[in-house]
């Protein structure tokens, strides 16, 4: 009976607690935009064509975006395509003759093998960068030297081939990306040929990263520099820690000490986790059944701490693992229909957000029957996406004014356990905003 006593005196004591009301003026920065539940990023891999004629009406219907990586090499017009930085092809080869591949020479050449003059060795960079990412050495080294022997042997086509991947985005232009990014689709780099950086040497890594955001900046303007994937999701140490230098954001990793990763292959679900953030990754293909994808969207919902980041690659048959554009239909619409509850954004849009939301001061002070707020961060310039702030008020404001510059918005109060409150839009760096009621 006595513990029963103290375990009600407890309980009641939190109640009270948490039934205080919250002090005129008090002032935070809510967890998603909009002082929504959780975020959404629908993504796309490899920029292929049926991407933007298939699948980009839909969400132009249904008025979602989403961020397209986008293979810069591919487009008609581009400055930048695939290249080997470093020493003449024909000495390597040369070499390849009487030197084996081991740990000194392998980066080179499987940076070399796939611009050696001829067709169909670029499937030989790709396994053999996997085989090496997986500590698959030996086997990495043999399929270099088998490569090089059949080079020597003249076994292949002259030319050049590029991956897959690259061809299947023909079709697009610049043109076409400059108009998607008007209606606020963000365009963003998946490197210059969708090239498997763990089997390149570092000069080569930095030319497919560097020039595919030099040349999306010289089409696309700065704006769209910001976000990059790199091909095949690989997130091996040395690959990332070169890509980090380069872009601000990467979906392969993003090693926040407020962000907790569950990456594609993981069979993790969002948890109990003592980070402010958890991002979710989940690959939508055909190996995912359209109720297992909804119910990524219904955990999403009911939590408040995750932001879903869904990739796709291929639609109607064409790209990898290729999804029919009806079953995302039917998918973006069940997305659509928690709009109450999601915050659907670009994936450069929620990183900003959280890396604001992160570094944000809020000071508020409560004076002559107005309140102002002032919020700051220590980004750059780069970081420009306005906060949702939450602001208590005094109970006799129904109507709530809130100034900061030329952003004007008039509010209608809302409700809580701790009072009356308005959520609404502020920009960092901006400027007092100042709030009147009514």
């Amino acid at each position: 009976m006595k513990a029963f006593l103290l375990t009600a005196a407890l309980i009641s004591t939190i109640v009270v607690a948490q039934c205080q009301p919250a002090p005129i003026g008090q002032t935070q920065v809510t967890e998603w935009q909009y002082g929504k539940n959780g975020a959404v990023s629908i993504t796309y891999d490899d920029g292929s064509y049926h991407q933007f004629t298939k699948a980009l009406p839909i969400m132009e219907r249904l008025k979602l975006p989403a961020t397209f990586f986008v293979i810069t090499g591919g487009f008609p017009g581009s400055k930048y395509h695939g290249t080997f930085v470093g020493r003449p092809v024909k000495t390597i080869i040369a070499e390849s003759a009487s030197i084996p591949t081991n740990s000194v020479n392998f980066l080179e050449r499987c940076s070399a093998a796939g611009y050696l003059g001829y067709k169909g060795t670029i499937t030989y960079v790709t396994k053999a960068a996997s085989l090496y990412d997986e500590k698959e050495t030996t086997a990495a080294y043999q399929l270099m030297d088998e490569l090089y022997k059949k080079v020597r042997n003249g076994d292949f086509q002259p030319g050049y081939q590029p991956c897959d991947e690259v061809l299947q985005e023909e079709g697009s232009t610049w043109d076409d990306m400059r108009r998607y990014a008007a209606e606020g689709y963000e365009i963003a780099s998946h490197s210059i040929t969708h090239a498997s950086m763990p089997g390149l040497d570092s000069a080569n890594i930095t030319y497919e990263l560097e020039k595919s955001k030099e040349e999306i900046r010289n089409q696309m303007g700065e704006q769209y520099t910001f976000s990059t994937e790199v091909p095949y999701g690989y997130e091996n140490e040395r690959v990332m820690q070169i890509a980090y230098k380069i872009y601000p954001a990467l979906r392969n990793r993003m090693p926040e000490p407020w962000l907790k990763e569950i990456d594609r292959p993981s069979k993790q679900t969002p948890g109990n986790s003592d980070k402010d953030y958890i991002q979710w990754q989940r690959e939508a293909n055909t190996r995912s059944p359209l109720p297992l994808m909804k119910s990524w969207v219904d955990t999403t919902t009911g939590r408040k701490d995750t932001w879903l980041v869904i990739v796709i690659h291929g639609v109607d048959g064409l790209g990898y693992e290729a999804l029919p554009s009806t079953l995302l239909d039917e998918y973006f619409q069940y997305i659509k229909n928690d709009d109450d509850k999601l915050w659907v954004a670009t994936f450069g849009d929620v990183t900003k957000y959280m890396r604001e939301r992160e570094s944000a001061t809020v000071q508020n002070n409560e004076d002559n029957g107005k309140i102002t707020v002032r919020l700051t961060h220590t980004l750059d310039n780069m970081y420009n996406l306005p906060l949702t702030l939450k602001t208590y008020l005094p109970k006799n404001w129904k109507a709530t004014l809130v100034k900061q510059g030329k952003h004007i918005q008039q509010l209608t109060a809302m409700q809580d356990s701790k009072g009356s409150y308005v959520l609404y839009q502020a920009y960092p760096n901006e400027g007092v905003v100042t709030l009147s009621g009514n």
